[in-house]
């Protein structure tokens, strides 16, 4: 019996694209895969472009707006190509963390599966290629006072909508920033998000957020939540276009980009030559919050429901309590503390 990927397959080079960005764009737009995640799934696919033609990607604010090269997409099923490949990867490992390249290996893994299903592609030049080993996520929490001391901050409505809608929901960035005013439900204080994988799921927010919204949208009913400063380019697609504004939909990058130059004088208290030093980062928002609420005893099925990990290991990253937290606990046990004598 012939199986049903056996099925799909297309005679080789049948309607196959002359580009491999132009495969790309097949691929993002018939596999199946969640509006959500399109443009995570296209930044990491078109990395692979610099690399096949033997370069590197630009790093950081460079790749903004950066032309990547054009590739024939019949060059993937080209021997030498796999070589090139190995090579380019192992230095872009060098450059970028194991996240990001394990992200691209990941993605382009099930292009190609994509691809070879139907029939353009007969190899898998990326065999061979490991992952790299990541290391733990040490992620630090921010303490509840580095929290308050943020939300003072005399920042623009969008990032302070923003920075409590992260804080409060516990979601990832690219959930919030993919939220259309649609799919709010300002009175019950929950918005509706596509999560991992392109289930829907809900987030809920607190008064913080409740208070913000309203400002932000404006009389808004329809479009991104989020804007950018600028008018969307035309090739942008409309689900990404506010239909009053005709701004396009904020971006992770440039969210974490103006979060990270903020938050430096937070980050580095006292140090004024702040330029070559480092922010907080978007992801410290939801890390922060699920640890807070460790700390204050919530269970562990509600932390799961907040953060919807689907098990209490992926959780116990979030769930280690900060330092003010254990100072805290072990005072409060000190036997010679006020209280605390009569039990000594």
């Amino acid at each position: 019996m012939m199986s049903a990927g056996t099925a799909d397959v297309i005679p080789l080079g049948q309607d196959r694209p002359e580009t491999y960005t132009d495969a790309v764009e097949a691929y993002l737009r018939s596999a199946g895969i969640a509006a959500s995640s399109r443009r995570i799934y296209r930044i990491s696919l078109l990395s692979w472009t610099w690399l096949v033609a033997g370069q590197q990607p630009p790093l950081g604010r460079d790749r903004r707006g950066a032309a990547a090269p054009t590739v024939a997409f019949a060059a993937l099923g080209q021997a030498a190509t796999a070589e090139v490949l190995a090579h380019a990867f192992s230095q872009r490992a060098r450059l970028v963390d194991a996240d990001t390249v394990n992200r691209e290996l990941s993605v382009m893994n099930a292009a190609i599966v994509w691809w070879r299903a139907r029939g353009w592609l007969a190899g898998n030049p990326i065999t061979g290629i490991e992952r790299r080993p990541a290391p733990p996520d040490r992620t630090r929490a921010l303490s509840r006072e580095q929290i308050a001391t943020l939300f003072d901050l005399q920042a623009g409505l969008r990032e302070r909508t923003l920075w409590k809608a992260l804080y409060e929901t516990c979601a990832r960035a690219e959930e919030i920033l993919c939220l259309d005013i649609e799919d709010l439900l300002l009175a019950d204080k929950r918005g509706r998000v596509t999560s991992k994988g392109g289930t829907i799921e809900w987030v809920h927010w607190q008064s913080g957020t409740a208070q913000l919204l309203p400002r932000l949208l404006k009389g808004r009913t329809r479009g991104p939540v989020f804007l950018a400063d600028r008018r969307a380019p035309a090739h942008l697609p409309s689900r990404d276009v506010c239909p009053v504004t005709g701004r396009a939909r904020l971006s992770y990058r440039r969210a974490a980009e103006l979060f990270e130059t903020l938050t430096r004088p937070l980050a580095h208290p006292g140090i004024t030559e702040l330029n070559a030093r480092g922010g907080w980062t978007l992801h410290q928002l939801r890390h922060s919050a699920l640890t807070h609420e460790a700390e204050d005893g919530t269970n562990t099925p509600t932390l799961l429901a907040r953060s919807r990990h689907a098990s209490v290991r992926s959780l116990e990253r979030y769930a280690r309590p900060g330092v003010d937290a254990v100072a805290a606990h072990v005072a409060a046990r000190d036997p010679l503390r006020r209280g605390n004598r009569g039990r000594a």
